[in-house]
């Protein structure tokens, strides 16, 4: 199979595409593959759905969330750039909710097989069952040994905390695991199965055997990099090692003429070049933040040599928990110490060297 052509400059970054499809429509990416994309109610407001054209059907890779909205897209959808012929599977990338959100209605509605790796199908079933009314005591604790600001804690530890179950249908028990190493065939191309890791554990990519196209969901995309957080689930979890050793694995297989089809932005050209980026804004990070610390500062005083810009409501607790994941790196790399505040928030502090 021909690959697509794209005309990339060699070591840059290049978006063959400049604006995303109309909703309800489809972009032909490929032949035999359609890039669509799907509202989300948040900052980033949107998600990229991929289908992949098969000899009896389609294959979807992810789905977006469930909403009346959704529900309405995706019937547009299938009507329409799908033509009405059957959604055979559905590919999962992670467990994210803007991912698996409409995963159960499409397997009910379509009959669908759905595919995955184990930890993003346990996961997503777990925190689609787990419905809670207020946060838990783990999550007010968590909150608290981050220096979480105090009126952002009075607003959240009564309110309905996000609940996977707003947002997503139910997953149904059964399910296709994927492994690091598999080869899947879809849309007439073979793909390999390479699992990426610390956006979401067990992060499934497709790279195809037969032209340039790799499927990256969140593990790897354009010009915003993907949230590496620490949550009540696992306090003490060091995702940012998880995603450094996935960036260096995964970069061994970019190519300068691979187009990324990722979970959001726009397909690009020039992976070896973003794959780089991607490794060096964490190790970036690092350093401002080890040079921050010098003087003791609670997570949620460390956005600013994080982030280089303003955190807002809006992003503050996606802010709070990737500033805890590079804080529990350097102290796992015995970098940093902590100690307990009287108000029970985590006080970090340099090394002396």
């Amino acid at each position: 199979m021909d690959p697509v052509t794209t005309g990339a400059e060699p070591g840059g970054i290049r978006y063959p595409w400049p604006e995303p499809p109309a909703e309800g429509a489809a972009t032909e990416i490929a032949p035999g593959v359609l890039w669509m994309r799907l509202p989300l109610p948040m900052a980033l407001d949107h998600v990229n759905i991929y289908a992949l054209r098969d000899s009896d059907g389609w294959t979807i890779v992810d789905t977006g969330i469930r909403s009346r909205r959704g529900i309405a897209l995706w019937e547009r959808l299938l009507a329409g750039p799908l033509a009405g012929l059957p959604v055979r599977r559905v590919i999962l990338t992670h467990h994210h909710p803007d991912h698996i959100g409409m995963a159960g209605w499409l397997m009910e509605r379509c009959g669908a097989e759905l595919l995955t790796t184990r930890t993003a199908w346990l996961m997503a079933r777990m925190l689609i069952l787990d419905e809670e009314a207020r946060p838990t005591p783990h999550a007010l604790a968590h909150w608290q040994r981050a220096g979480m600001d105090p009126e952002i804690y009075a607003a959240r530890k009564d309110a309905r905390p996000y609940n996977f179950a707003d947002v997503c249908a139910p997953l149904p028990v059964g399910y296709t695991r994927l492994h690091e190493g598999d080869t899947l065939t879809a849309a007439g191309r073979d793909w390999d199965v390479r699992i990426g890791g610390g956006h979401a554990p067990e992060h499934l990519t497709l790279w195809s055997r037969d032209c340039n196209l790799v499927i990256a969901g969140d593990q790897i995309l354009p010009s915003i990099s993907p949230n590496i957080g620490v949550y009540a689930t696992e306090p003490e979890a060091d995702p940012l090692a998880d995603w450094l050793e996935a960036c260096d694995r995964l970069a061994q297989h970019a190519r300068e003429d691979h187009l990324v089809l990722g979970g959001h932005k726009l397909p690009f050209t020039g992976l070896p070049l973003r794959m780089r980026q991607l490794i060096e804004n964490h190790h970036g990070a690092l350093r401002r933040l080890e040079a921050h610390l010098q003087s003791p500062h609670t997570a949620a005083e460390c956005f600013g040599p994080l982030f280089k810009r303003r955190i807002d409501a809006g992003t503050y607790g996606l802010a709070l928990v990737e500033a805890v994941a590079h804080l529990n790196h350097l102290h796992k790399l015995g970098r940093i110490t902590r100690r307990l505040r009287d108000d029970g928030a985590w006080l970090w502090q340099a090394r002396e060297r």
